[in-house]
């Protein structure tokens, strides 16, 4: 079985929550409530922030660019996970296992990074408020919105190279979807190394980019700090608030589940903490964006009553 093709596993078995049959049907309802949610939300917010002018600004286009992420990482995994939710078999093809999981990983790496783009537009915003219009141009906007896509896809592209090497001797992947912890617990050869590499990718990845938006959130506070007047840092922390939110429910997760020196012996943990940053987090980032947003919230209100009520 130390061969390097794949020719004993044609397919994998996404095992995940099947030993939980009685709730394979609320299981299914509430990933379809959650992913149609997800999907009509943060389009939703796409559409508005394109037809509405006054949305047109850097940090609307970075939010919008993190909505089309949340729909099609979730995309990547809800769907096939509904299917399997309603099939006796539970099955994804080897090819199909793959695929799955260069996408996934790859916007996910990809969200990390534009979450510190969107930190940057913020300091910029609080620290440089009279040149925000000069240094936000668009060309910046542009650069700041296409790298984290190909750091993300760079870093899932190497994951995919070094899991590809494997052998694997069990085709049943005890998570909902091909995750590379759970693919790594496959292996029967040593996957020390694999396991290093795919350590360090995940840490450089959410380490980096953590630490931009820790660096830049710490400049932003010892700015708001600055501002004379009580309302003034109300108002600009109100700015940061949602960002923050979104920041440190993402991140929890990530460290929870992949920055832990032994991944394969807390696959449960992970199945867990995966549904929250896979299913929950992109449903809850359009609420966390617009119901504390009044930019938002008075757009979508001059869109209803241009459409609406003429």
């Amino acid at each position: 079985m130390a061969g390097s093709n794949f020719t004993e596993v044609p397919f994998f078995i996404l095992s995940g929550f099947a030993n939980q049959s009685e709730l394979q049907v609320s299981l299914f309802l509430v990933f379809l409530f959650i992913y149609l949610f997800t999907v009509l939300g943060n389009l939703g917010l796409i559409i508005l922030i394109r037809i509405d002018s006054k949305l047109h600004t850097p940090m609307y286009f970075f939010l919008s660019n993190l909505a089309f992420i949340d729909i099609f990482y979730s995309s990547t995994v809800t769907p096939k996970a509904l299917v399997n939710f309603q099939s006796s078999q539970k099955t994804i093809s080897f090819v199909g296992c793959f695929v799955q999981m260069y996408f996934f990983a790859g916007l996910v790496c990809s969200e990390c990074f534009l979450l510190g783009s969107m930190a940057y537009d913020r300091y910029v915003a609080i620290c440089n408020p009279l040149l925000y219009s000069v240094v936000m141009s668009q060309k910046l906007c542009n650069w700041l919105g296409i790298i984290p896509y190909m750091i993300g896809f760079t870093n899932s592209l190497v994951s995919i190279c070094v899991i590809s090497s494997l052998a694997f001797c069990d085709s049943s992947i005890n998570h909902f979807f091909c995750d590379t912890t759970a693919l790594l617990a496959l292996s029967c050869v040593d996957a020390f190394n694999t396991e290093m590499v795919i350590f360090v990718l995940a840490g450089f990845t959410i380490l980096s980019s953590l630490l931009i938006i820790t660096v830049t959130y710490i400049a932003i506070i010892s700015a708001i700090l600055k501002i004379q007047s009580a309302e003034g840092r109300q108002k600009a922390f109100s700015t940061c608030a949602s960002h923050l939110m979104g920041v440190t429910i993402f991140y929890g997760s990530l460290i929870f589940t992949y920055l832990q020196p032994d991944n394969t012996s807390s696959l449960t943990q992970a199945q867990v903490a995966s549904v929250f940053y896979t299913i929950v987090i992109p449903m809850l980032n359009p609420l966390i964006y617009s119901l504390r947003n009044k930019d938002v919230k008075n757009a979508l209100l001059r869109v209803i009553h241009k459409k609406l009520l003429p």
